[in-house]
């Protein structure tokens, strides 16, 4: 490839960005290539990325993950320095909300022993916002049956204020809606799962006008609650760093919960002279029992990430650097199973604290005969039969 030149070198890097050719990509950049992309673009996509890999996966990637576009040259243009300017448009749309993506672009790529080197975005990141739909303190990806919900106020320690309920709730009713939402993985940009309520907001906010904005936030949060513990698909959270107050509501609505081994948890709110929202005072007598309840209501106490699993509050603990990717396989794996049959298992489960012994055994007696006509009960059962794995479709 010595012989090639930097627009032509270009050239092939837009049509295989287009395919998808992994293989041409590696064979096009430089074994020490650097990317950066511009600041400001939305997902937290801004940034340098050090080495192909780097620059496929968190840059390149994270555009395909929240876009279907594509880049289209105009104008190359080779600069006195040696490098290459090539100017044109990206077109395409969200895929959140499916708006309209055209924006301007203009790449400078350096190559060097005939493979790109270097390249440097810039681009029109208002209208990239504007395409990426009405998400902005979270990030929602939809791939392979599972979707991931990440938390982005990583600067906040995650907390949720009055932008990120209302994106909570509108995540929740994105992925309610989808059918094929098969599992739901919950986790956090940073360090932290989440801290709980903002308390910049309730601190700079007067005491007249507080217990209305909490309203309206305590209002979309236990919306998107309400729609994460109702859908079929099971949920997995991944919980790093601290976990607090009515965040823990994210952890509740969560079937399989895998921690850090040194994150940590708490309630917090005695401290504020405030009581619970998030479910907490449902939930979390459900989980650890009443007595440790109102321990650690009342008493303010913390746990550690093995007492969180002593407790019942946890399913499982792994190495910090290991969480998501073990949540994340678990959601995959979750995501091949009956979804249907999960669901009508999950709701269940929450009813019979309320439900009495033979109510629950009628309960279980009308799910299981609707379960059995479904086609997902009709491949498990042959493929028990032939003795071989099953592949469940969610139907």
């Amino acid at each position: 490839m010595d012989e090639v030149t930097p627009t032509g070198l270009a050239r092939a890097l837009y049509a295989a960005l287009a395919a998808g050719d992994r293989a041409q990509l590696d064979a096009l950049l430089h074994p020490d290539f650097t990317g950066r992309t511009a600041e400001g673009m939305p997902f937290g996509i801004g940034g340098d990325h050090d080495g192909p890999a780097a620059m496929r996966r968190n840059g390149w990637g994270a555009i395909s993950r929240h876009f279907e576009a594509r880049a289209e040259p105009e104008r190359f243009l080779d600069l006195a320095d040696g490098r290459l300017l090539v100017t044109g448009r990206y077109r395409g749309r969200g895929k959140q909300g499916g708006a309209a993506l055209d924006a301007a672009f203009a790449h400078i790529m350096a190559v060097d022993q005939g493979r790109i080197k270097s390249l440097e975005q810039f681009t029109d990141t208002a209208r990239w916002h504007d395409a990426a739909g009405p998400l902005r303190t979270v990030l929602l990806d939809f791939e392979g049956g599972v979707a991931t919900l990440r938390l982005n106020r990583p600067d906040k320690g995650n907390a949720i204020d009055e932008r990120m309920a209302a994106d909570l709730a509108e995540a929740a009713t994105q992925i309610a809606e989808r059918p094929d939402v098969r599992a739901v993985l919950i986790t956090g940009n940073g360090p932290n799962f989440t801290v709980g309520g903002d308390l910049g907001l309730f601190a700079g906010t007067s005491r007249e006008q507080l217990p209305n904005r909490l309203r309206r936030m305590i209002d979309s949060y236990h919306l998107a609650i309400e729609r994460l513990t109702s859908i079929d698909a099971p949920v997995v959270a991944a919980v790093r760093g601290g976990a607090g107050g009515g965040g823990l509501g994210l952890m509740y609505v969560a079937d399989i919960v895998v921690a850090a081994e040194d994150a940590r948890f708490a309630l917090g709110y005695g401290a504020l002279g405030l009581t619970a929202d998030g479910g907490n005072t449902w939930f979390l007598p459900r989980m650890v029992g009443m007595r440790r309840a109102q321990e650690l209501f009342l008493l303010n106490r913390r746990l550690t990430a093995q007492e969180a699993l002593a407790f019942g509050l946890v399913t499982r603990l792994a190495p910090d650097h290991e969480v998501d990717s073990e949540a994340a396989s678990l959601a995959a794996k979750l995501a091949a199973g009956p979804t249907r049959a999960f669901g009508a298992v999950r709701r269940m489960l929450r009813q019979s604290f309320e439900t009495g012994l033979s109510d629950q055994l009628d309960a279980e007696k009308d799910s299981i005969v609707i379960a059995s006509n479904t086609d997902d009960a009709q491949e498990g059962i042959s493929a028990f039969v032939a003795k071989r794995r099953p592949n469940f479709r969610g139907n």
